[in-house]
C-alpha cells in the first residue's frame, strides 16, 4: 500500500546533484529524500547523508581529503541559504534548504511511522540522553535503539552496542569533519542502513542550545541569529560572500 508521502520510484533515477566548486550537492526535496532512503532501508542498502553549506565547501577547497569524503555521501543536502543562492546563480534548481536537524527530525518521524529504530552516538555525557527523551515526547512511537555519548573511546565497544541494537538509522554528533569520517571509516563494519552526521543537533534537541525562532528558520535567517546570539561567528559567517563570489566567477 502506498503511503501519502511516497512519490513516483522514477525519481531515483534521475540526475539529481549539482556540482558547487568541485563538491556534490543533492537536490532532493525532502519528501524525495524521505521515499530513497525508505527505499534503502527496505532494500538494506546503506546510504550516507551529509550536510553541506557553505564553509564546508570553501574548506574543502584547501583539503583534497574533505573534498573526497563529502564527496563519498549518497546524499548531499543542501545545508545553508548559500547553496540555495549558488545554485540560482549557475542556472540549477536547488530552491529548498534541507538541514541537518530537520533532515533528522523527518527520519525520527519516518521511523516512528514505519516501524523503524534509530540510534543516537555523540555529544557530550548527557546530552543524547535528552535528546532522546524529547524525540519520544514529539515522537511516542519512535524506537530508540540505543544512546552512546561522544566521549565513549572504546571504539570495539561502540561498534558493538550498535550491532547489537540493530537500529536501521544511526545518528552521529561528533562534529564535522570528524563524524564524516568515522562514519566512512566504520560504516562496512556496521549493522545499519542509514548514517546521518548531525554535528549539533543532539544539544539542540536536548534544550542545552537555543535553536533560532520560526520566522528566521522559514526566511533561512539562521545564520543571523546566530551571529546575533554569538557575534564570535562573524569570521566564520563572512565566508558566505566569498563563496558567493568564487561560484559567480566559476560558474559556466
Amino acid at each position: 500500500m502506498q503511503h501519502a508521502w511516497e512519490i513516483p520510484k522514477t525519481v531515483r533515477g534521475l540526475n539529481m546533484k549539482e556540482k558547487f566548486l568541485g563538491v556534490d550537492v543533492s537536490s532532493y526535496s525532502y519528501e524525495e529524500l524521505k521515499q530513497n532512503i525508505s527505499d534503502d532501508i527496505e532494500q538494506k542498502k546503506q546510504s550516507f547523508i551529509v550536510a553541506i553549506n557553505p564553509e564546508k565547501i570553501l574548506q574543502a577547497q584547501k583539503d583534497a581529503g574533505l573534498l573526497m569524503l563529502l564527496n563519498k555521501a549518497t546524499y548531499q543536502i543542501p545545508d545553508g541559504v548559500g547553496v540555495l543562492i549558488a545554485s540560482k546563480l549557475s542556472g540549477g534548481k536547488i530552491s529548498q534548504r534541507v538541514t541537518g536537524i530537520d533532515m533528522l527530525l523527518t527520519l525520527c518521524e519516518l521511523a516512528s511511522k514505519n516501524d523503524k529504530s534509530v540510534f543516537l552516538y555523540g555529544a557530550k555525557p548527557g546530552v543524547a540522553d535528552k535528546a532522546k527523551d524529547s524525540l519520544l515526547e514529539k515522537y511516542p512511537n519512535l524506537s530508540i535503539a540505543g544512546v552512546i555519548d561522544g566521549y565513549e573511546k572504546d571504539q570495539d565497544y561502540i561498534k558493538r552496542s550498535i550491532n547489537e541494537a540493530k537500529p536501521d538509522i544511526l545518528f552521529v554528533a561528533l562534529g564535522s569533519p570528524k563524524q564524516e569520517h568515522w562514519i566512512v571509516d566504520h560504516m562496512k563494519e556496521l549493522d545499519v542502513s542509514i548514517f546521518q552526521g548531525v554535528g549539533g543537533s543532539f544539544d539542540v534537541i536536548s534544550g542545552r542550545i537555543k535553536r533560532a525562532p520560526v520566522a528566521f528558520q522559514r526566511l533561512g535567517l539562521e545564520w543571523l541569529y546566530r551571529l546575533i546570539v554569538e557575534p564570535w561567528r562573524i569570521k566564520r559567517q563572512i565566508k558566505l560572500p566569498t563563496f558567493i563570489y568564487k561560484v559567480w566567477k566559476n560558474r559556466k
